[in-house]
């Protein structure tokens, strides 16, 4: 039967978590500090610990941190007097499984604790990080560390009713998420509805979200049920989030506050069950920051963030996806391209995907609607290797991590060179003559930098 630690500074709540367990069949231990269950935890393995967020000393995600660094597969559920979407960022960010409120139901914590035991490590569906292993989830393909972690997390939450935030640059798969993390929960079977924010006028937007009444504007004819109504059950995926008005932002905030909001010119409230995953290609919080979006509406739609890279930080994805899309648009295409040329590959390679995967795909579509022999040839990848971005342009600011500052400058030069080199068609006296420097030098560099 599995081992339990039980860790509160509360005594009644201490021994009633201990009755209840101990009944259940659980081997129970219990300590009333967060450095006495440090201890014991140095001391044997346990399956789950069951922790109060406040105590004395030591807070329950400073304890979780420690935690971790003592047994990073152990399972970790956070009780709570207060809940809030800021402490559920905050617990699932350093590894928490799950938390409750204080005030919760029996029936609904025991169930919890049979989930979080189902799920120990070894038993959960999660994926390791072998180097070149392709590894799928949804319709989404990855052999990059980063996109698995991501694909992790999809796992993670997909059956939690937490509403998620997607960042990332245009093209980079968003909605691909989106549609995982619907397709993995129970709300599959309910209907997945995608809204560009973005790309509907401000006056439509408000009547294709919430509906509207009959003689609510002009053109209103009869009631009409908006797409809140018709995702009932399951998953509204709001893209480009960031370009709501302020007044659809309020609207929203009740949506996800009460489960309540109106049809454009109606009275009656209407209830609806829905989880909101949302994505925005901008920084939202510099947004909140300059007033242009509401930080609690932030904070709400923000309680599981999911950052997704560029296609050029995951250059060892393209070989993967571009083979996918041979065969996809093969098939769409009653093709028999098999394959792509080696040379082909390697200018996909060197090349920096403004648009991403999106622009990847459409590259291959084309390429293959092009190509008459069974192999894409250069000939038919269409590719404007001068605009390719410069490697700094992804740089806005410097992480924790730091960067390699002659890496980067060597890649920076390293452009400058192949885009004046491919202006004057590989001549080195007029290359030299544009970059303002001497041809020896301009050969020196190139050397150094593996040009040919």
């Amino acid at each position: 039967m599995a081992s339990i630690l039980i860790v509160d500074d509360d005594r009644e709540m201490r021994e009633f978590l201990e009755l209840l367990l101990k009944k259940e069949g659980y081997r129970i231990k219990t300590a009333e500090r967060a450095d006495k269950a440090l201890k014991y935890l140095a001391q044997q393995k346990f399956d789950l610990i069951v922790t109060d967020l406040k105590m004395p000393k030591m807070d329950g995600i400073e304890f979780l941190k420690r935690i971790k660094e003592v047994d990073e597969n152990v399972r970790v559920i956070l009780i709570t007097a207060f809940a809030s979407a800021e402490t559920a960022y905050e617990a699932m960010k350093e590894g928490a499984f799950d938390y409750v409120e204080k005030k919760f139901e029996v029936e609904d914590f025991l169930n919890l604790i049979k989930k979080a035991l189902k799920h120990k490590e070894g038993e959960e569906e999660k994926e390791a990080f072998i180097p070149g292993q392709v590894v799928k989830c949804g319709q989404m393909i990855t052999c990059n560390r980063e996109m698995i972690r991501v694909f992790n997390t999809i796992k993670k939450i997909a059956d939690t009713p937490a509403h998620v935030l997607i960042l990332g640059e245009s093209g980079t798969g968003k909605e691909l998420v989106a549609r995982a993390i619907h397709e993995l929960s129970g709300r599959k079977n309910k209907p997945f509805v995608p809204i560009n924010c973005g790309g509907i006028p401000e006056t439509l937007l408000e009547s294709e979200l919430f509906g509207h009444v009959k003689g609510a504007f002009t053109g209103a004819y009869s009631d009409k049920a908006g797409l809140l109504e018709m995702a009932a059950g399951g998953t509204v995926f709001l893209d480009e989030i960031s370009e709501l008005t302020p007044a659809l932002q309020v609207k929203l905030l009740r949506v996800v506050e009460e489960k309540t909001f109106r049809r454009v010119g109606g009275g009656e409230n209407i209830q609806v069950n829905i989880r909101i995953i949302s994505a925005t290609n901008r920084n939202l919080l510099e947004r909140v920051k300059a007033g242009k979006f509401r930080e609690d509406l932030y904070y709400r739609l923000n309680v599981i963030p999911i950052e997704l890279p560029p296609l050029r930080n995951r250059k060892e994805d393209i070989p993967v996806l571009v083979q996918h899309f041979i065969e996809k648009y093969s098939r769409a295409f009653s093709k028999e391209v098999k394959n792509i040329s080696s040379y082909a590959l390697e200018l996909l390679s060197r090349y920096s995907f403004p648009g991403n995967v999106r622009e990847l795909e459409h590259i291959i579509e084309r390429s293959v609607a092009l190509e008459t022999s069974n192999i894409i040839l250069p000939d038919n990848l269409i590719l404007d290797l001068t605009k390719s971005e410069s490697p700094l342009s992804s740089i806005n600011e410097i992480g924790d991590a730091g960067i390699d500052l002659n890496e980067v400058l060597a890649e920076f030069e390293k452009s400058l060179i192949e885009k004046a080199l491919r202006k004057v068609n590989g001549s080195r006296t007029k290359a030299a003559e544009l970059l303002h420097i001497t041809v020896d030098s301009l050969k020196y560099r190139m050397e150094k930098l593996n040009i040919s």
